[in-house]
Order: C-alpha cells, then sequence, then structure tokens
C-alpha cells in the first residue's frame, strides 16, 4: 500500500484481478528472537519456529515465525486481526501523514486494513528499535517503499511487508535484502492470457503443462515469487519480469532458476513458498550477505 503503485498491483488490476497490497523493502534494527518455538518444515525447506511474539490490542490474532538462513534468522509476522475492533486503536499509532492517507480511501474496510497494517508494522519495528510505536519515523524511496529515516542509519535490519484480505505477513532480516508477498488462490479471469503476457518464456511453458486443475495454484505460486524477488531488488517498476524465472509446479520444490544470465543456484538469491493460512500461498527471497 505504498504511495506508488506495485507492479504486481497495477498489473493484476488491468487484467481484472483486484489489487492486492503491499509494502516494498527498507531497513529497520536490533535482535529478533521466536516465542515458544515449534519447529516445523515450510515450502523449499527453510524451517519456521513459530511462536507468538508480544503486540499491543491492535493485533489480537498474530503469530510470529523465525526461519533460520544461514547464521541468521528471518522473522516473519503473520496477522489476521479483527479489523472492526483494531483500527480504533491502532489509529493512534499512525504518524500525520499515514492518517491524511487513510483518510482517503473510499471504503471504511480498505481504510481499516491500512489503517491496523501500518500500526502493526510500527509495533514490529519499535520493538526491534526499542522505541514508542508512534515515534517511528519512515521515509519513503523513489519507487514508493518504506525505511527508517536518516536517524536509524547504523541499523542493518531490513523489512518487507504484503498485504491480501485480512491477512498481512511481516518479514524481518538482519543484513539482507528480502520481499515478502502474499496472495488468496482463487480463479480468476483471462489467467491464461495473464501469463502469456507477462510470465517469461520459461515460467509460461512450465504453466502451460500444469492440469487445468492445477493452475490457479501454479498462477499465483509464480506471481508471488516474482513479486517477492522484485519487492527484494527494491526496484519497482524498472525491472522486466522477462529477466528472471522461477519455478511454479504445485509439487515441485521453490526456486529462482535464472537471473539474466545467471543461473538461478548462482544468482545470490534464495526462494521460499508456502501456505501461511488455508487458501492463500505466500512468497519470500533473501538475498545474499551483503
Amino acid at each position: 500500500m505504498g504511495p506508488g503503485p506495485r507492479r504486481g498491483a497495477m498489473l493484476l488490476q488491468r487484467n481484472g484481478i483486484p489489487p492486492r497490497a503491499g509494502l516494498w523493502p527498507g531497513f529497520c534494527l536490533t535482535p529478533r528472537k521466536a516465542v515458544s518455538p515449534r519447529l516445523r518444515s515450510c515450502g523449499g525447506g527453510m524451517a519456521f519456529r513459530q511462536g507468538i511474539e508480544p503486540m499491543v490490542p491492535v493485533t489480537p490474532r498474530a503469530r510470529a515465525a523465525t526461519a533460520p538462513y544461514s547464521d541468521d534468522p528471518i522473522d516473519f509476522v503473520v496477522t489476521r486481526p479483527m479489523m472492526s475492533h483494531a483500527a480504533g486503536a491502532a489509529v493512534a499509532l499512525l504518524s500525520d501523514a499515514e492518517r491524511q492517507r487513510a483518510s482517503r480511501f473510499l471504503f471504511d474496510r480498505d481504510r481499516d486494513r491500512f489503517i491496523v497494517a501500518r500500526a502493526c508494522l510500527r509495533q514490529l519495528l519499535a520493538a526491534r528499535l526499542g522505541t514508542p510505536p508512534d515515534s517511528v519515523e519512515l521515509v519513503y524511496g523513489a519507487h514508493g517503499k518504506p525505511a527508517l529515516a536518516p536517524c536509524y542509519a547504523d541499523t542493518d535490519l531490513r523489512f518487507n511487508v504484503s498485504h491480501c484480505d485480512d491477512l498481512t505477513l511481516y518479514a524481518f532480516s538482519c543484513g539482507r535484502e528480502i520481499g515478502i508477498d502474499v496472495e488468496a488462490v482463487r480463479p480468476i479471469r483471462d489467467a491464461d492470457d495473464i501469463a502469456a503476457r507477462f510470465f517469461s518464456q520459461r515460467e509460461h511453458g512450465a504453466y502451460r503443462a500444469l492440469e487445468p486443475s492445477d493452475r490457479p495454484l501454479g498462477f499465483f505460486q509464480c506471481w508471488t515469487r516474482k513479486e517477492a524477488f522484485i519487492k527484494a531488488l527494491g526496484d519497482g517498476l524498472s525491472y522486466p519480469l522477462n529477466r528472471f524465472d522461477v519455478s511454479l509446479a504445485p509439487r515441485e520444490p521453490a526456486q529462482i532458476l535464472r537471473v539474466e544470465d545467471t543461473p538461478g543456484d548462482r544468482c545470490g538469491w534464495r526462494l521460499e513458498s508456502w501456505s501461511p493460512a488455508p487458501g492463500f500461498v505466500a512468497a519470500v527471497v533473501i538475498g545474499d550477505r551483503e
């Protein structure tokens, strides 16, 4: 939901698919921890420790997860707040600019989702910064991605956010660029035409090879994986979708297969995909340490 348009939201909206808003990578601070860890495996082999991360009542139903990547954990928080109860309390955490932006939404549902998602982001950043949520200062880059203000320039954590319907995913990483995306798996109008237009040649061939019953999941696995990669890059609209390939078949590992002329296993990025809730698919892309 940044001030600038997301590539994914724009392309989906142009082709009759309701836009699903998200944020872009930026910077945040401090150590990560999982509470009451419970290990499970997910997607392409990344292990998640799930537990509850303390949240104020804005997010009455929240799950936190930490995924180890090399020697650094990756934090994930998944929230499904009860919007009607959360928005009133959440608005107090927003900046004046965020409140003004919230007031421009035409529908209460969209406004409440923005308010709660941004308040949750502030809570999560504040917990890592050791500062009150309403004092967290955010700035925006050329492509609309939020980052912490220059006063936090010595930090090395990155964050990314995506949400779809009432589900919001937050990802935090220390020293690695990160991108995350989530979508509801659903039949969509003209999916085959959209795939032909926006998937790479290799991806389109893999999509066409799927059984019709597998195509909705294959479509959104491809879409979220590509979107997560673009968000990790932080290049917004400037990076062509056909310059990289991702896997998409439902029963195959999540992989970046190619980035320009570099094979995926040497491209410096790692991709994982999983279902954060029934009926949803998500992807996260993590870069090598800088």
